[in-house]
C-alpha cells in the first residue's frame, strides 16, 4: 500500500468516527439526516487537516487551493452519503447506524479519488 493510502485511511478513519460519533450523539434529538450533516460539519475538520498534512503532504497546490478544493471534494461525497443514507434508511428501512455506516463507505471511494487527483493533485 502507498504511503497516502495508508495515511488516507488512517484519516479518513479518524473522520469517519468522528461522524459516526457525533451522529450517535445526535440521533435522538434531531432528524437522522440532520444528524448526518452535523456528523459531517465536525468530521470536515479533521478530515482536511489530515489529509492535507498526511495523506497528499506532497501537495503542490496553496493551503487556500487546497481547502476550496477539498470542501467541494467533501460536498460531493456528502451528496453522495445522504443520498444513499436516506435510500437505505427510509426506502430500505434499515437501522440508522448500518445506513450510515455503508453510505460513508460508498462516499469514501469518490472522495479518494476527487481528493488524489484533484483537491491536492501532485
Amino acid at each position: 500500500m502507498s504511503r497516502s493510502g495508508f495515511w488516507f485511511l488512517v484519516v479518513g478513519s479518524a473522520a469517519a468516527l468522528t461522524h459516526m460519533g457525533v451522529f450517535a450523539l445526535l440521533q435522538r434529538e434531531v432528524w437522522p439526516e440532520m444528524a448526518n450533516a452535523l456528523g459531517f460539519i465536525v468530521a470536515f475538520g479533521v478530515s482536511f487537516a489530515g489529509h492535507r498534512f498526511l495523506s497528499f503532504q506532497d501537495t503542490g497546490n496553496s493551503m487556500r487551493q487546497s481547502l476550496g478544493r477539498f470542501a467541494v471534494t467533501a460536498l460531493l461525497g456528502f451528496a453522495s452519503n445522504e443520498l444513499v443514507f436516506v435510500v437505505l434508511l427510509r426506502g430500505l428501512q434499515w437501522r440508522s447506524l448500518l445506513a450510515l455506516l455503508l453510505a460513508m463507505i460508498f462516499a469514501a471511494a469518490q472522495t479518494f479519488l476527487l481528493s488524489r487527483y484533484w483537491a491536492f493533485k501532485r
